[in-house]
């Protein structure tokens, strides 16, 4: 008895030694020097699951971090060129995670519950490799919801052990958009509004991206002792409008999406419509795609005159070959005679030229929540690009003030009527073309200093 004692004593010990030695160094406060200068910048972690370069508002954080003094590590995926600020940087530094192995990856509803706990388990792995050995400790850690599953417990963990403020950034919740592939009712999406709501306490505050959210946040959350801070989206300083048609039409001929209207571009018979997406579940493509028929019909069947429509599509995601088959379908059943439908990829800076140079921007995002809003339309903003987008959703018009930058619709028909109207009548579309240009004013920084400078302490007195 006693030698098993000793021995599981030993082993004990032996176990808790190597623990301890694993643990991840801790944040300290920075030492003064002699001067009262502080040796070191702030370091403050930004933790986003999902590709670097397709998440602006973290990237817009972190630049303004950098522009203010503090020292940002940017953890996520680098799979798309990150805004250009970034790369160059000496303040940001970019820490890579690891891609999930592919077959991992899938659209199959069956398949995708099998295959998400081996990604989620993989994902825990590097992401606490990555937050726990391969980073300094910060004195902030500022993560992207969502995706929440595994990304709020393991940093409520890591933050613990490092002696780190965790702050989360609210773009939507987790359990609505898994509520879009397997409905509300699903126990993996209640056990994922738990999970959620239960790790959000652990943050030391909270920002989000609308004042509609952060009711949600206080009222079914229960979030009380933390501060919830609304703060809106606005346009990084490379979105900005193109005033000189020539350099606008000189923009558009030179993509190859636009190669088959060159001609009508250079007359002024073309109107160039935007829209991106990630190509998921939340919006619904085929909405445009029914509008622009409609619209191809009555340019060819009745008195009014039309111009044709160049529409350019940006993005990549997981539903782009379903809707590029139902494009090649109705271009076989000749209803878009007047109308020329591509897809892009675009660096950021030519992203940012395009919707500067485009007659109007299109937003399909539903809201899986009700309370979160399109980046997208607030580039489109930034750029001086009016929007008609899908307002059946409770934050719509926190962002869009109606006939004056923008329009909504709820249906193929409404959008349909809008791009008849403002493409026929140029004084309505100008009128939304002048409201977006004074939208484009407001600007990152103006929102940003005041709310999450002032939060991480990177303001001076006299700023705040």
């Amino acid at each position: 008895m006693i030698e098993t004692a000793i021995s599981v004593a030993f082993w004990a010990s032996s176990l808790l030694t190597v623990v301890i030695l694993l643990l991840p160094s801790q944040y300290t406060p920075q030492a003064k020097q002699k001067d009262g200068q502080d040796k070191e910048k702030v370091r403050i972690q930004i933790l986003v699951l999902g590709d670097i370069g397709r998440s602006p508002r973290m990237q817009y954080h972190a630049m303004s971090i950098a522009h203010r003094g503090g020292h940002v590590d940017v953890i996520g995926y680098h799979e798309s060129d990150p805004h250009p600020d970034i790369i160059s940087n000496p303040a940001i530094s970019i820490v890579p995670l690891p891609p999930h192995p592919a077959f991992l990856q899938t659209s199959n509803k069956l398949l995708f519950l099998l295959f998400a706990p081996l990604k989620v388990l993989f994902q825990i792995a590097s992401l606490w490799i990555c937050l726990a050995y391969r980073t300094k400790p910060a004195k902030w850690m500022l993560i992207q919801n969502p995706p929440s599953i595994p990304t709020l417990a393991l940093a409520s963990v890591v933050c613990f052990l490092r002696q780190t403020r965790l702050v989360i950034d609210w773009h939507n919740f987790g359990y609505s958009i898994l509520a879009l592939k397997l409905g509300d009712r699903h126990p993996l999406v209640r056990l994922s509004q738990w999970y959620e709501k239960a790790f959000c306490g652990t943050a030391t505050a909270h920002l989000c991206v609308t004042s509609a959210m952060a009711r949600v946040l206080k009222e079914d959350f229960g979030i009380t002792q933390a501060p919830i801070l609304p703060l809106h989206d606005r346009p990084a300083s490379h979105f900005k409008p193109i005033l000189d048609d020539g350099e606008r039409i000189k923009f558009i001929k030179s993509l190859p999406e636009a190669a088959a209207v060159k001609a009508e571009l250079e007359a002024g018979d073309v109107r160039v419509l935007v829209s991106s997406t990630s190509w998921t579940a939340d919006e619904d493509f085929s909405v445009l795609i029914e509008a622009l028929c409609r619209y191809s019909e009555t340019a060819t069947t009745k008195k009014t005159a039309l111009p044709k429509v160049l529409a350019i599509i940006t993005g990549k995601g997981p539903q782009k070959e379903m809707y590029l088959n139902e494009i090649s379908a109705r271009n076989k059943a000749g209803r878009l005679k007047n109308v020329t439908i591509q897809t892009a990829w675009l660096s950021t800076l030519d992203y940012a030229k395009l919707l500067g140079c485009a007659s109007l921007g299109v937003s399909l995002h539903t809201s899986s929540s009700g309370v979160d809003l399109p980046m997208k339309v607030v580039d489109m903003f930034g750029a001086g690009l009016p929007v008609v987008g899908w307002s059946r959703f409770e934050a719509w018009p926190e962002l869009v003030t109606e006939g004056v930058n923008g329009r909504g619709f709820g249906n193929a028909e409404q959008l349909a009527e809008h791009l008849t109207d403002l493409f026929s009548n140029p004084d309505k579309l100008q009128i939304l073309t002048e409201g977006a240009r004074k939208e484009s004013l407001r600007r990152w920084d103006q929102e940003w200093d005041p709310i999450a400078g002032k939060l991480f302490g990177l303001m001076d007195a006299s700023e705040q």
